[in-house]
């Protein structure tokens, strides 16, 4: 149904007569004449009568009148709903329950007007599609070259540097350890079975393995952090990989340890991703808080993958 239709039906309905619909509308007689013409022809009914006095509603424009205000009111609605400023912002995040979301709430407290919609898209192809095609505001993604190897329309920045622990149970060899090293961990079994092919994360595992002679071994079903945890706490050889600020509880008679990786310190790279001519004022407040946050990446000490290397001052 035409919108425009109907709200000239609404004016004509407020104002009286078809002249003064017009002019509260800044169109001709003859437009309003037309679009009411329309809307008759549509509906299969007449809505007005006109005589000297001016246009009188008949009965069936009497029981369409309320549905036409409800309609425009819907109209309304939708538009606003997308309109920039008014809609909420959707921010991508690979889990709700990293740190990443963390950093949303961090957000979100900052500036608690803002409304935030916030989705877990699962792989970087996926979000990154999204966030071109409109269908989300920004994402989080790791690894990613800022100004390279993104679509034209696209921008990212450094947001947020993590750096990694290792995760054991009570009778592994670094269970009693304060700090581990890269080195240490050289032919070691670290057991990831969540890392698979094609994603972001296991491309940062895989590279560095591969820097420090290190053993991913993502062989096996996930069946989630649970899983997991309860099967590094019984092993005395396996061990797995978390983010620092990475939430995890489990049962006290696990007695899991998480020993810092330094010397050096590997860091996993979050990057804020967005399109370029996004209108929205809460991306720009949400961009300007995570950057005026992020302290910058330490010149030495540290491991980032060779792409973040190359992009850690953009």
């Amino acid at each position: 149904m035409d919108v425009t239709a109907v709200r000239t039906f609404v004016a004509v309905v407020e104002a009286g007569q078809f002249l003064e619909a017009a002019a509260l509308l800044s169109v001709t007689p003859q437009a309003v004449s037309k679009r009411v013409a329309a809307l008759e022809k549509e509906l299969r009914v007449q809505l007005f009568t006109r005589d000297a006095r001016g246009a009188r509603i008949t009965v069936d424009g009497q029981a369409f009148l309320p549905h036409a205000r409800t309609f425009l009111e819907a109209a309304e609605r939708a538009v606003a709903s997308v309109r920039p400023g008014q809609r909420a912002l959707r921010v991508d995040v690979i889990g709700r329950g990293l740190s990443l979301a963390g950093l949303l709430r961090g957000f979100h407290q900052a500036y608690p007007e803002t409304e935030l919609d916030v989705v877990t898209l699962f792989d970087s192809g996926t979000a990154i599609a999204a966030v071109r095609s409109g269908a989300i505001d920004a994402t989080f993604r790791a690894v990613t070259v800022p100004g390279r190897q993104l679509p034209v329309g696209l921008e990212a920045t450094p947001v947020f540097d993590e750096p990694l622990h290792l995760f054991t149970g009570p009778g592994h060899e670094f269970a009693q350890a304060a700090a581990v090293t890269p080195a240490q961990l050289a032919g070691r079994r670290i057991w990831m079975p969540g890392n698979m092919p094609g994603t972001e994360w296991a491309a940062y595992y895989d590279e560095f393995a591969a820097a420090f002679g290190i053993v991913i071994d993502s062989v096996g079903p996930d069946f989630g952090i649970e899983a997991l945890l309860d099967t590094v706490a019984g092993s005395t050889t396996l061990g797995t990989f978390v983010s620092e600020q990475t939430p995890l509880v489990w049962p006290a008679g696990h007695d899991l340890r998480r020993i810092p990786v330094e010397d050096p310190t590997p860091l996993y790279p979050h990057a804020l991703v967005w399109r370029t001519d996004n209108p929205h004022p809460s991306l720009t407040a949400l961009r300007d808080h995570l950057t005026s946050a992020y302290p910058g990446r330490a010149a030495g000490g540290v491991w980032v993958p060779g792409a973040s290397r190359l992009s850690a001052s953009t």
